[in-house]
């Protein structure tokens, strides 16, 4: 099960806090900005984007944990 959700992290404690959070997941979580695919549970990799961008996420599974974190950052 593949769902796609917009965010924006805003500071570097909301990067590391989603990437905290995708880490604990057992399936693979992708960030995309652009033609850059990022995975969700690097730390570098993420802090490595422009966090003032929409960025989109790509989760290849479903935990209702990480769900609630994505709703957080999620782009209305």
């Amino acid at each position: 099960m593949e769902n796609q959700t917009r965010i924006v992290l805003r500071t570097a404690e909301d990067a590391l806090h989603f990437v905290n959070e995708a880490s604990k997941c057992d399936f693979d979580i992708d960030v995309f900005y652009n033609r850059i695919i990022i995975d969700a549970k690097s730390v570098i990799g993420v802090m490595s984007m422009d966090l003032s961008n929409i960025l989109t996420v790509k989760c290849h599974g479903h935990s209702d944990q990480f769900s609630q974190v994505l709703s957080k950052y999620a782009v209305v």
